[in-house]
């Protein structure tokens, strides 16, 4: 026996259609590539999109076609993902920080038909024009006034483009399982990899985010999503934020503190997403300016462990709330999130921060288990690190074209490729990704916890912590710093403001300062990359 109730689809357009319909009028603002600040609201944004759709329909596109976006946060880059999404062709974001050779093989294995592109990336985008046989279209994101000169094949203005169609559109029907939207990893080793989302998954993983213990958006909400659209599908926002009838405030190019900090205060904002790299940047600049964060009531913060240091400055010096978060591009991206049990709710203070350090536990649609490399399950209990693996209806099956098949396992269960444990309340902590754990004298070193600490040092901008050869122990950490603008330490000062807060065995056997610390495309330290330039790096003798 079936239920009786009505088939509804899962589409990504039903939500622009709620957003436009209940919360019409609510503002979406974005700070424009051409510099004024952009105000618009939903039901703008499907009657736009509903134009976009059918201009592409114009242009032959349809079911299964793969539309490129290389662009930053703004109205009209959402504007595409809805269209794009309405008329079943698949909106794949290209990351701009990628290498150009894996931008070109990305658009290439994708076989992008038409590319919507930011004023900003033209030079990226025309250097790459001759290697990319299937574009036959490039959408300018700009007025015709703003309109550059441009050899790119089939170069037009958008809102020209735009204009050549109205917004008399029906939305196209199929199933909830088409695809919707392509993001590729950021290629570390190797090609970057296709992660293939469905309306479906879009959907799941939106109600999963609205969930009170994840992101908890509601209509009263003014989010800004700091994290880029062509980061690990955006972390979910540009479907989450209407879904809930929340404002949104599109920072566009402009990802400095000062920039961030100017929106966060002018829009009153009360909540936002990025990585830690925006946030260090935005805390720098307001010691520097003695700046406030009135508005703000929570931010959510991912991509890479959050240090100690940065949730308990945004609560004790702002009374903000972190939520940390972890996932990936392939869980749509969301996995796990810190909100605070019954078990621990009453804890304040470091035993407050021990728990919110880590990266939470998973909401309901996503399952989670540590194991060994047998794939037999370890221990909850805090302490027993293992991989960690996930399943779920948002977390990808398989790759584009059957690509890194080795990582999906019996059961669903995805190798996520970190290390982590559990305790017994649920709450996840990532030690390390599996390539980066230091195996000293057999034992293992986390050098997240280590990075987390030293950014805790007050003259300290950024921390990396790699393994170099020692021939007694293996290896042992070497702590990669750079300092805070202006200000001077000394190895021997670092190193005694973490002593007795690890191990001493944890403590780094030394301290290298540099200008830089390399990061991948999605802001993530590049460890390969600081494994190579310290890979003769002698420590000192013992």
């Amino acid at each position: 026996m079936q239920g009786l109730m009505q088939h509804w689809p899962l589409l990504c357009s039903k939500v622009i259609d709620h957003a436009a319909t209940y919360h019409g009028a609510r503002a979406v603002v974005s700070r424009s590539v051409e510099g004024p600040i952009h105000r618009t609201d939903y039901r703008t944004v499907r009657r736009r999109a509903l134009q976009l759709a059918k201009r592409l329909e114009q242009e032959g596109l349809g079911l299964g076609d793969r539309v490129a976006t290389l662009a930053w946060n703004t109205w009209r880059h959402l504007e595409c993902w809805y269209g794009i999404t309405g008329i079943g062709a698949i909106y794949h974001t290209v990351n701009p920080r990628l290498f150009p050779d894996q931008i070109a093989w990305i658009i290439n294995d994708a076989e992008d038909r038409l590319i919507f592109v930011d004023l900003s990336f033209l030079p990226i985008l025309e250097a790459l024009a001759p290697r990319l046989p299937s574009l036959r279209r490039c959408v300018v994101l700009t007025d015709a006034a703003h309109m550059p000169e441009t050899a790119l094949p089939g170069a037009v203005a958008y809102e020209e483009w735009l204009a050549e169609a109205d917004e008399d559109f029906v939305w196209k029907s199929f199933d909830e399982t088409t695809a919707a939207g392509m993001c590729y990893t950021s290629g570390t080793t190797g090609n970057p990899k296709g992660v293939v989302y469905s309306h479906r998954s879009n959907i799941l993983h939106s109600m999963i985010a609205q969930q009170v213990d994840a992101m908890g958006l509601s209509s009263r909400d003014v989010v800004m999503p700091v994290v880029p659209l062509f980061h690990a599908n955006g972390w979910g926002l540009a479907f989450s934020c209407p879904m809930a009838g929340a404002a949104m405030v599109m920072p566009g190019p402009k990802m400095d503190g000062a920039s961030i900090h100017e929106l966060l205060v002018a829009e009153k904002v009360t909540f936002s997403a990025a990585v830690p790299t925006v946030w260090l940047m935005l805390l720098q600049q307001l010691e520097k300016e003695s700046g406030a964060l009135p508005d703000l009531d929570r931010v959510v913060i991912g991509g890479s462990a959050c240090p100690r240091a940065v949730i308990q400055k945004f609560r004790d010096d702002y009374q903000v709330k972190v939520i940390h978060a972890w996932g990936m591009t392939e869980m749509s991206p969301l996995g796990t999130l810190c909100s605070m049990k019954p078990e621990v709710a009453d804890l304040d203070g470091e035993a407050y921060l021990d728990v919110a350090q880590t990266q939470g536990h998973p909401p309901f649609g996503v399952e989670m288990k540590v194991t060994d490399d047998e794939d037999r399950s370890l221990p909850w209990d805090g302490k027993t690190f293992g991989r960690l693996k996930v399943r779920g209806p948002a977390v990808a099956s398989a790759y584009y074209k059957g690509v890194g098949g080795e990582v999906f396992g019996e059961g669903g269960w995805f190798d996520t490729g970190d290390v982590a444990h559990v305790n017994e309340h649920g709450y996840m902590q990532i030690t390390d990704r599996s390539k980066d754990v230091i195996k000293s004298g057999g034992e293992w070193i986390s050098t997240i916890d280590l990075e987390n600490l030293a950014v805790g040092h007050p003259d300290v901008a950024e921390a990396a912590v790699i393994g170099v050869a020692h021939p007694k122990w293996a290896e042992r950490p070497l702590l990669v710093v750079v300092l805070k603008e202006g200000r001077r330490t000394t190895r021997e000062e670092i190193l005694a403001f973490m002593e007795g807060k690890v191990a001493r065995w944890w403590l780094p056997d030394d301290v290298a300062f540099v200008e830089a610390i390399p990061h991948t495309a999605t802001g993530k330290i590049l460890k390969m990359r600081l494994r190579e330039e310290f890979a003769d790096y002698r420590l000192p003798a013992e």
